[in-house]
């Protein structure tokens, strides 16, 4: 990676001479060079664009958000580069609620909601193309021959379909601004700064629960990309699945590779760290580690989803005997867990309260710990009641899905885990059982074993789709598929 330009930022452009980065092996700008740069390009200001494909469904979320806050100013930051290590950054994800509003995935946006007297006017306020009279888009870290080109606000608009700005006007204007005004926190802190004396924190969290509400129900684009992230999931499975043999010979790590690979040739990234946990790594909820060994005769429980360009994510999890064949113990408790969530996606349908997936999935769990005698004599009742047959249970049996792999967390309980469902609802089956390496309450042949199946459920009309369904999920149909997917 080059190294001649200073960290600044482009907000910093137009105010302060871009500086020469400290060590750079250049000690400084000829006059004449600063003047040469400035001359000598094409126009490259793009014309004529077509508007981004959810641009009917970003207006109708923002005037839904107009009605819901009449006569406040509204401020939905996308956030800024975080720094990795030094003046390298993480890789650019905006936060959910801009995206959702705006389609827009670029960093620094801030989409502002003012209001008139008949709703509001929106406008994004963003960076435009760097500047080439002050040699920004040379010499910055964040300039257009450093890091690509930016869209021109007038591009952003067409493609849009808002009025943009420049964002570096943005917190000057807040800080004069009047009114009632909030603002999604924690992403851009000096749109906070600017808004520091004109928001409250319980005002502020009110309007980042409706916006995750919001996304409880989802619209025909966002269901098209919930499917796309499953399809694309299911390949990267496949892919795995082709590669076992070079996983064994080096490590967990492989099969993440392999996936990743397939994340970002068919979407955007994966929507969270994958879960590649072979052998006793299976009974670690999130292990994300994935630096353990991959060994025949063990089981690999791989949970991990890909997440589409306009950031939608698949959460998709198989355990998968790494030999090819269960053992008729593995199979046992597949079994199990595959029965659990048969009975959760069956419970899954429009007007069922949206615990009833999970009720039914634990009850089958726990029948089946006190048949196998794990329970002592306890009644399957009696074990629910107290909750007992969490000790191999562990987690919820699902969440709901869509642009965060843990979407609408800061719904309100009575919207969500309290809630009803309905058609548009898109939410997780995930049932497991795990048994620890060091659980002595179990045989000793139990141990190290963990299992979960987990699919992607659409609430319809008339009852569920299941948007993973491409892959197999019978223990039987696993076996024949890998077999098929290995020659």
């Amino acid at each position: 990676m080059s190294e001649e330009l200073t960290p600044e930022t482009p907000e910093t452009a137009e105010t302060e001479p871009i500086k020469q980065r400290k060590n750079g092996l250049y000690p400084g700008i000829s006059d004449e060079l600063a003047e040469n740069m400035k001359s000598g390009w094409a126009d490259t200001e793009l014309h004529g664009l077509e508007p981004i494909a959810q641009a009917s469904q970003t207006a109708a979320r923002r005037a839904a958000l107009s009605a819901r806050f009449p006569g406040e100013r509204l401020v939905v930051p996308a956030g800024n580069l975080k720094t990795r290590s030094n003046d390298t950054e993480y890789a650019f994800r905006p936060s959910t609620e801009y995206a959702y509003l705006t389609g827009d995935r670029t960093q620094d946006g801030v989409l502002v909601l003012e209001p008139t007297e008949d709703g509001h006017e929106a406008t994004v306020y963003l960076l435009p193309r760097s500047d080439r009279e002050n040699g920004e888009f040379w010499l910055n870290g964040q300039g257009e021959l450093w890091v690509g080109r930016r869209h021109s606000l007038n591009e952003a608009e067409q493609l849009l379909g808002i009025p943009a700005k420049d964002v570096r006007e943005l917190p000057a204007a807040l800080t004069e601004a009047t009114g009632p005004v909030r603002n999604v926190r924690g992403h851009d802190a000096g749109i906070e700064s600017a808004l520091t004396d004109k928001v409250t924190a319980e005002r502020d969290e009110e309007l980042r629960v409706f916006l995750s509400e919001a996304r409880l129900v989802k619209d025909d684009f966002e269901v098209a990309e919930l499917q796309r992230a499953c399809d694309a999931t299911a390949r990267g499975f496949e892919d795995v699945v082709k590669v076992l043999d070079k996983a064994e010979a080096t490590s967990e790590r492989y099969i993440e590779g392999t996936f990743f690979l397939r994340a970002r040739v068919d979407g955007n990234d994966i929507g969270y760290g994958s879960i590649c946990a072979a052998g006793p790594h299976a009974t670690t909820l999130h292990w994300v580690r994935n630096d353990g060994a991959v060994r025949p005769g063990e089981l690999l429980l791989l949970d991990a989803g890909v997440e589409t360009d306009e950031l939608y994510t698949a959460d998709v999890t198989r355990t998968l005997p790494i030999n090819g064949t269960f053992s008729p113990l593995q199979r046992k408790i597949y079994d199990a867990v595959y029965e659990a969530q048969e009975a959760g996606i069956a419970a899954v349908k429009p007007g069922a309260a949206f615990r009833d997936f999970h009720d039914a999935a634990q009850r089958v769990l726990a029948e089946k710990l006190v048949e196998w005698g794990l329970l002592g004599d306890l009644s399957v009742e009696k074990v629910l009641e107290l909750g007992l047959q969490r000790r191999w249970t562990l987690h919820g049996t699902g969440h709901m899905l869509g642009m965060d792999v843990h979407d609408c967390a800061a719904a309100r309980t009575e919207s969500y885990v309290n809630g009803t469902l309905e058609a548009g609802v898109c939410l997780t089956v995930e049932p497991g059982l795990y048994f620890q390496a060091d659980d002595l309450s179990v045989p000793e042949e139990y141990r190290g074993i963990g299992v979960r199946i987990e699919d992607d459920i659409l609430v319809t009309t008339d009852g569920n789709r299941n948007l993973s369904a491409s892959l197999p999920r019978r223990a039987d149909e696993v076996e024949a598929w890998m077999a098929g997917l290995k020659g």
